[in-house]
């Protein structure tokens, strides 16, 4: 029988993969199996069989599903793998996430900047982690997208299992001896990658680093980065730039958010094995890339950006 292959998520093409090849890493990584719709899932996708599990019965039920209050579906805790940083055991069972940054009222009517707050979901809509800016009222409205900032990611038990920190650091390439970068802590006070901003006259530039600042991998953007219409993508490859092994997407929102909120949307891929620190330092550089490029003040356009 032929395979079947799932859809993608919104904001992911499949496009340049050819039938038999390894499934891609825009894709869900399902068993064989029958699929069940979940619902308030929306269209991020179907509930399928875990990994693993002998091929040919139905999914598992989806009603008992940990949620909360206000009713948000979390994703269920996988089991910890051995040496698997605590609170990363979720990140060992998806290869996509979309981070949807919430939108505060706030900074709609006055132009009062506030800590900013994202959900980090997988495709089936179940949330994986809740992250929270922490800067002070000073910082955030003086220094604007260049601000310093600690961004506390927590999983479904409220335990802080990630930490951003990112210093204060020139906004311009005129001065390549101290552009941006962001560490990523996992557990907090664990630096497990850093991503640092590589100089280039006129492109985004990035490299994904280990703890022990080795580097790791490559992301490079486009030279206009602005979201008109459609996704802005940022390749994430190998050291020589030849193949590509994800995309962290700013994904289109809409002309009236996109015009009058500083909310966004964002997804990112990855193969399913690669070390799950290697993960979170993905999420970092997701989180740089907004404030840099995406960011804004009130009713002001200020970027970061490259030039500026």
């Amino acid at each position: 029988l032929p395979a079947h292959n799932p859809a993608p998520a919104p904001g992911f093409s499949n496009a340049g993969y050819a039938p038999g090849n390894q499934v891609p890493y825009g894709y869900p990584q399902y068993a064989p199996g029958n699929f069940q719709g979940v619902a308030g899932a929306g269209t991020y996708g179907f509930q399928a069989q875990p990994m693993g599990g002998p091929a040919g019965l139905g999914a598992p039920p989806v009603q008992n599903q940990p949620t909360t209050k206000d009713g948000t579906i979390w994703m269920p805790i996988p089991p910890p793998p051995p040496n698997c940083p605590p609170g990363l055991e979720y990140l060992t069972q998806i290869d996509q996430i979309l981070i949807h940054q919430q939108i505060e009222l706030l900074e709609i009517f006055i132009g009062f900047e506030s800590n900013n707050k994202y959900e980090i979901k997988n495709t089936l809509g179940q949330r994986v982690y809740f992250a929270v800016e922490d800067t002070d009222c000073c910082t955030r409205n003086c220094c604007g997208p260049s601000r310093p900032f600690t961004i506390r990611i927590m999983d479904n038990l409220g335990r802080e299992v990630i930490t951003l920190q990112r210093p204060l650091r020139c906004s311009s390439c005129c001065f390549p001896c101290c552009l941006q970068e962001v560490e990523i802590q996992a557990p907090p006070g664990t630096p497990v990658g850093y991503v640092v901003q590589n100089w280039h006259p006129c492109l985004p530039r990035f490299t994904i680093q280990d703890e022990r600042r080795t580097d790791i991998l490559k992301i490079g953007g486009p030279c206009v980065v602005c979201s008109c219409c459609e996704d802005v993508n940022f390749e994430v490859k190998s050291l020589d730039e030849i193949s590509t092994v994800g995309k962290i997407s700013k994904q289109w929102s809409g002309f009236l958010k996109e015009a009058f909120t500083d909310t966004d949307n964002f997804g990112i891929t990855f193969p399913m094995d690669l070390d799950v620190k290697m993960k979170a330092v993905m999420i970092g550089a997701c989180f740089l890339i907004d404030f840099m490029f995406f960011e804004r003040v009130g009713d002001t356009q200020q970027r970061t950006g490259v030039w500026q």
